[in-house]
């Protein structure tokens, strides 16, 4: 009997042993369930792209951290064609890093450097080297394929590609520019969409565990309902973002100071939607700052790179320094540019 209690109690021990077994792995099954679904959360959800050292994915539920400022600098119209071209060449030595040389050191202080690339990067050879003021091919622009990465070089690694100009080399100019700065990993957005690199709705920064989102937003004055669709996008972008940034590319070209009633009014207008700060550009020379409701708006950067050398006001650009805390609120400085006639941009001063 004693053996037959034995051999019952073992079998019990057996049975009781293997449910365990099977609910340890059906646990671990279920976990691993719950981290594939998170991460195609994360994929579907994802806002940015692993392509620069600053920034990663990061869980919806961390991405609210701050611990330390986020300094982003804007920069104005950045047009590399014409002119520019042709300096590069006699003084550059071929070398489109020579354009940015003088700043390379200031740039590299931000986390972020944002600009206006006005004009596609394409294969195209250029027609506006040697032309004059008021030829037709004066104003058709291509830049060389070496210039994306001298912007990502320059921490230049987001441009608004939403201006007048991108479409100069036609939709397969648009088409290149995308590939040229993919390949680099300079991220891009226009009115059509917030997107970076057509996949991201918003970019996160992460510097020392301080993860922010930033959506930013396009407005394109050259086409057609555009102010209306970049109300729906700073609408979306608000719902998904910590903080909206509005680039629009308006106003008046060589038009100082005032940017006009109108220009005033959908900058207003953008505020009213949720943009936390507007940052302009395209009329090639600085106008006024204002706050309005709180929020910070720059009518115009002006010029960063360009070869308008006809008077001093396009000669001059105005850099944007936004340091965001913590909180989300804002500090501003600002840095004066000089377009040298040799094709090269220095700091002028520190305003």
């Amino acid at each position: 009997m004693l053996n037959i209690h034995k051999i019952i109690l073992l079998f019990l021990c057996v049975f009781l042993l293997s449910g365990c077994a099977k609910n340890v792995d059906l646990r671990k099954q279920a976990r691993e369930e719950k981290v594939s679904i998170s991460s195609m959360q994360n994929t579907a959800d994802s806002i940015e792209e692993e392509k620069a050292d600053s920034t990663k994915k990061i869980p919806n539920e961390t991405s609210k951290v701050l611990n330390e400022p986020v300094k982003i600098l804007f920069v104005g119209d950045m047009m590399l064609d014409r002119h520019i071209r042709e300096a590069v060449g006699k003084y550059g030595g071929g070398d489109y890093d020579y354009v940015l040389q003088p700043l390379k050191e200031k740039l590299a202080e931000f986390d972020l450097v944002v600009g206006n690339l006005e004009g596609p990067i394409t294969e195209n050879e250029s027609t506006s080297v040697n032309t004059k003021i008021g030829e037709s091919k004066n104003f058709v622009f291509t830049f060389d394929p070496a210039v994306a990465k001298v912007l990502f070089d320059n921490n230049i690694k987001l441009v608004n590609i939403g201006n007048n100009h991108i479409l100069n080399q036609g939709e397969k100019g648009i088409e290149q520019t995308k590939r040229y700065l993919d390949e680099v990993g300079v991220n891009y957005f226009d009115e059509s969409s917030t997107f970076f690199g057509d996949q991201s709705p918003t970019l996160v920064i992460d510097k020392s565990r301080t993860l922010i989102r930033i959506g930013f937003v396009s407005y394109n004055y050259s086409v057609p309902n555009s102010a209306d669709a970049a109300v729906e996008e700073i609408r979306s972008a608000k719902e998904k973002s910590d903080v909206v940034i509005v680039c629009p590319h308006w106003g008046t070209e060589y038009k100082v100071g005032d940017p006009g009633e109108a220009v005033r009014a959908l900058a207003h207008r953008f505020i009213d939607a949720g943009a936390d700060l507007i940052v302009g550009t395209h009329p090639h020379v600085v106008q006024n700052s204002e706050e309005y409701y709180g929020k910070k708006i720059y009518y115009s950067l002006g010029n960063f790179i360009f070869d308008q050398y006809f008077q001093k006001e396009t000669m001059e650009g105005l850099g944007a320094e936004v340091t965001i805390n913590p909180d989300r609120t804002m500090e501003f400085g600002e840095l004066k540019f000089e377009m040298t006639k040799r094709g090269q941009t220095i700091v002028n001063s520190i305003r």
